[in-house]
């Protein structure tokens, strides 16, 4: 603010001032114009202050002045700092020859008052930021022989009057925002010698008339929007030494006709459309020294050789579709090639011997090719090669030894090939090696201790190979180290605590090996650290505090490994923006302190042992967009402070203890697109607001105590791709609604107690894809049609429920369908043809009248049904002629033991007439009259009958027993 304040006051006090001084200063003469123009003008670093009254304007800055010193002729104010805009002033200074004002930051237009000087010869207003069309006015300049005005903000186009500059030698507007044409009136330059229009808005072709400017030495029209084919006239630009047509949209072939530009240095069509093949003819271009033709459709094979451009120092082909390898006449011993740029194109076959003989080269890429076979052990004949680029192939072999007689090698790429074994140590002799990429190949064995001989190392890559072993214990000697990139390997052991001492370091990724051990204290010396991923290793223990001094650290990986303890040391990173500890043993609380990170916009602390409570000063996390602490003990309500995490778009707290009612301003966060809250205990209804978020994606809330209906509005989600609503307690009736739910591919509604019929609406989602379940439910009615439209589905379940009716041929349209389950239902009628591959488990628990492979066909029912009718007549009538016979049988043995009751009855009755008479009368006194008698005198008494009619008694009785048992025999008894 103060040095505003300064520059304003300086302004007034010099405007002040020239006022003051031109007021007494001839209003004819230049120094008088110079001063009004010096009052328009801001000078922070008081280039004008020698411009005052009473000296002579000849020695002011920037001013040169006529023989006479009468006028001035140069006004050079270049680089000055200069602010403001030009003063029309300038139309009075008509002796002006030369003005420069490059380099500034004038602002405002270019004044139209230039036009006024007829005897100008250069304007030079590049590099400010002046805006506006080029003036008409300009056109006027007759003697007019330079012309830059690029690197501003100038828009409209290239004037046609700008070819009334017949004079005119350099016409440069480059980096501006010009559009149009280039107009044809170009061709009447005819002194032209630079022309640069490279960096703007430029369309249409390049006009024919371009071949007039038979002088033209420099033609820079890259970064435009140039279209149609080169032109072959520019071939007849005979001067031509610099011809850039990059980055346009030049389409068809190379002309032939730029062989003809012997004094061609510089050629560059990178960036277009051009097809076809490399001329031979371009060998012609003996004084060529930079070739790019790379980033085209070009195809067929390597046309150009060395041996003839002998001044080519750069060749850069990539990015097209060449084939074949390299000619075998390539390069020259004596060749002048220093880079070589074949990247990205169809070139196989092995390594080409013929570079071997480029002794000059310096920079050789070959990456994203085909080429195959192994290194040649030769490679140490390149000594000049500073980078060796080989990425991308399908190389094979080791590494070649030799490799560590390049002295010279800074950068080697040999990542994304298939090279085994070992990692040289000759590769330790590598002094100026800068950047080391090997990832993605097939190398085995340690990572060798000589390696941290290369001191200058800034890069080393080793990612996704088969290296094993420890890291070895002095790679803190590589004090240079930037980037460590390990990972995906099958090494072992602790971090060294060397690591520590590679205090440059700022990104270390170790993860996906077999690491173990804690983490070493010297890790508080890496101070510039960055980004830190140890994910799926076995390191443990507690986190050291000592991280919590590592202030740049911003992304945090150390998932799945067995650290334990609090997290506090990585709480209240202030450039932590992701943090990542998910499947650890941390345990306790959350720590508050985390929220310091106010930076953080993705938090993972799943399958820990955190408990307590969410923080609440995690409402300060403006920025956070990934929320995961699923799989762990937390306990409580969700804050009501959350709700200022506007930006979230994955919240994800399965498998907790979180209780309460799932609040409503999860409906205000519009970003949110994975809300998971399953397996909790969270009761009350699915709030309304739910169906507020626009871009939610996956809704998650099974296995909880929810309760109440399905809210309508969830078919508000249009976005939604997954509904879990399985094992709750909704009530009610599925919403139609939930089919404008149109990129739904997964919906569960289970085990819950929905009643009411499936809406006929659902089966208009068309991407339902993974499951539709709505087992065990109420649900009623009969299956609709319409889910015969849900082509995609793979599993359908609509098992233990209560619906009815046939089931819908129109489901055998579902092809995709590989799981189904309609069982205990009661459902009926002929199963569609294409579910006979399914089990009978399910259709089981339904009427017995469904039927259809895999259960009884449905001829096979009827047939079944109808011998069951006659079965069931049949089992009638042998159950009447049964219950008859077994009747008449009983009735039979009724009758026969009545009988026999009767026969044996009268024989009683016979014995006791004919031999029991003494005996019954005399017992019956003694039941009247013996009172008084005991019973063994009533036993003797009853002994007193005779021995002759004891004889007759027992005769009668033995001829009726023997009677009985005779009759008894015939009826089987």
């Amino acid at each position: 603010m103060g040095s505003v304040l300064f520059s304003h006051l300086l302004f007034f006090l010099t405007t002040v001032s020239v006022v003051l001084a031109v007021s007494s200063v001839d209003s004819s003469s230049d120094s008088y114009r110079l001063m009004r123009i010096k009052s328009e003008l801001v000078d922070p670093y008081g280039v004008l202050e020698n411009w005052s009254e009473g000296t002579n304007m000849c020695t002011w800055n920037g001013v040169a002045c006529s023989d006479d010193k009468s006028h001035i002729v140069r006004l050079n104010l270049t680089s000055s700092g200069l602010e403001g805009q030009i003063s029309q002033e300038f139309a009075h200074l008509t002796s002006l020859r030369v003005i420069d004002l490059s380099d500034n930051f004038l602002n405002g237009t270019i004044p139209p008052a230039f036009g006024e000087l007829h005897n100008l010869e250069e304007l030079l207003l590049f590099s400010n930021f002046l805006s506006g069309e080029i003036p008409l006015e300009i056109s006027r300049l007759r003697k007019l022989q330079v012309l830059r005005i690029g690197a501003n903000m100038l828009t409209g186009q290239v004037i046609p009057e700008i070819g009334k500059l017949s004079e005119l030698r350099v016409l440069a507007v480059a980096y501006c925002q010009l559009s149009g044409k280039i107009p044809n009136e170009i061709g009447n330059l005819k002194q032209l010698i630079n022309l640069d229009l490279q960096q703007n808005s430029l369309s249409g072709p390049i006009p024919e008339a371009i071949g007039g400017c038979k002088n033209l030495q420099n033609f820079a029209a890259s970064n435009n929007r140039i279209e149609g084919k080169i032109l072959a006239s520019i071939g007849q630009l005979e001067s031509l030494e610099i011809l850039n047509l990059a980055n346009n949209s030049f389409s068809g072939l190379i002309p032939v006709e730029l062989s003809h530009l012997s004094n061609l240095k510089y050629l560059n069509l990178f960036g277009n459309e051009l097809e076809g093949e490399i001329p031979f003819e371009l060998n012609k271009l003996v004084q060529l020294e930079t070739l790019d033709l790379s980033n085209n459709k070009l195809s067929g094979t390597i046309r150009l050789l060395n041996t003839q451009l002998k001044n080519l120092e750069t060749l850069s082909l990539s990015g097209n579709f060449l084939t074949g390898s390299i000619p075998s006449n390539f390069c020259l011993r004596d060749s002048s090639l220093s880079l070589l740029i074949l990247a990205d194109n169809k070139l196989s076959g092995n390594f080409p011997l013929e570079l071997l003989n480029c002794m000059s080269i310096r920079q050789l890429d070959l990456s994203g090719n085909s080429f195959g076979g192994m290194l040649p052990r030769g490679l140490d004949r390149l000594k000049s090669l500073t980078d060796l680029l080989l990425n991308n192939n399908s190389f094979t072999g080791t590494i070649p030894p030799e490799i560590g007689n390049l002295t010279n090698l800074e950068d080697l790429y040999l990542f994304q090939n298939m090279l085994s074994g070992g990692i040289p140590v000759e590769i330790g002799k590598l002094q100026r090696l800068r950047e080391l990429y090997l990832y993605e190949n097939q190398l085995s064995g340690s990572i060798p201790r000589e390696l941290t001989n290369c001191s200058c190392l800034t890069s080393v890559d080793f990612f996704g190979n088969q290296l094993s072993g420890p890291i070895p214990d002095n790679i803190g000697r590589l004090k240079n180290l930037v980037i460590l990139q390990l990972r995906q390997n099958e090494l072992s052991g602790p971090i060294p605590s060397s690591l520590g001492y590679c205090r440059k370091l700022q990104k270390l990724a170790l993860a996906d090996n077999k690491l173990s051990g804690s983490l070493p204290p010297t890790f508080r010396f890496l101070s510039e650290m960055d980004l830190i991923t140890l994910y799926n290793n076995s390191l443990e223990g507690p986190l050291p505090e000592s991280l919590s001094l590592l202030k740049n650290l911003s992304k945090i990986n150390f998932s799945h490994n067995k650290f334990s303890g609090n997290i506090s040391p990585l709480a209240g990173l202030d450039s932590l923006t992701a943090l990542d500890l998910t499947n650890n043993s941390f345990s306790g609380p959350i720590p508050s302190k985390l929220a310091l990170s106010k930076n953080l916009t993705r938090l993972r602390l799943a399958n820990n042992f955190f408990t307590g409570q969410l923080p609440s000063e995690f409402r300060q996390f403006k920025d956070l967009r990934f929320l995961d602490l699923s799989f762990n003990n937390l306990t409580g309500n969700l804050p009501p402070s959350l709700a200022g995490l506007k930006n979230l778009g994955h919240f994800l707290l399965s498998s907790n203890q979180f209780s309460g009612e799932i609040p409503t301003w999860l409906g205000g966060i519009e970003d949110l697109g994975e809300l998971d809250l399953s397996f909790n205990n969270f009761s009350g209804t699915v709030p309304t607001e739910l169906g507020n978020s626009p871009k939610l994606l996956k809704l998650s809330l099974s296995y909880n105590r929810l309760s109440g209906p399905i809210p309508p509005e969830l078919g508000n989600l249009t976005s939604l791709n997954v509904l879990n609503l399985r094992r709750n307690n909704l009530s009610g009736s599925i919403p139609s609604t939930l089919s404008k739910c149109q990129k739904l591919y997964e919906l569960r509604l289970s085990e819950n107690n929905l009643t009411g019929s499936i809406p006929y609406e659902l089966g208009s989602l068309s991407e339902l894809q993974v499951i539709l379940d709505l087992s065990q439910n109420h649900i009623s009615g009969e299956i609709p049609s319409s889910l015969g439209n849900l082509v995609k589905l793979e599993r359908l379940n609509l098992s233990f429920n209560q619906l009815q009716g046939k089931v819908p041929q129109s489901l055998g349209r579902l092809s995709s369908l590989h799981r189904l389950n309609l069982s205990y239902n009661h459902l009926e009628g002929q199963i569609p043809s294409t579910f006979s591959g399914f089990p009978l488990s399910s259709f089981m628990g339904n009427n017995h009248n469904l039927c259809g492979p895999p259960l009884l066909s449905c001829s096979e029912l009827k047939e079944h049904d109808r011998i069951w009718e006659l079965s069931k007549a049949g089992v009638v009538g042998i159950t009447v002629a049964i219950v008859l016979t077994a009747t008449v049988i009983c009735m039979v043995l009724l009758y026969i033991m009545l009988r026999i009751w009767c026969n044996w009855r009268k024989v009683t009755i016979s014995c006791s007439e004919n031999g029991g008479i003494e005996s019954t009368s005399k017992q019956g006194e003694n039941w009247v009259y013996g009172e008084e008698i005991n019973s063994g005198q009533y036993w003797n008494t009853t002994s007193l009958v005779s021995s002759k009619e004891k004889q007759i008694s027992k005769g009668t009785c033995m001829f009726n027993l023997s009677i009985w048992k005779l009759t008894a025999s015939k009826v089987g008894l």
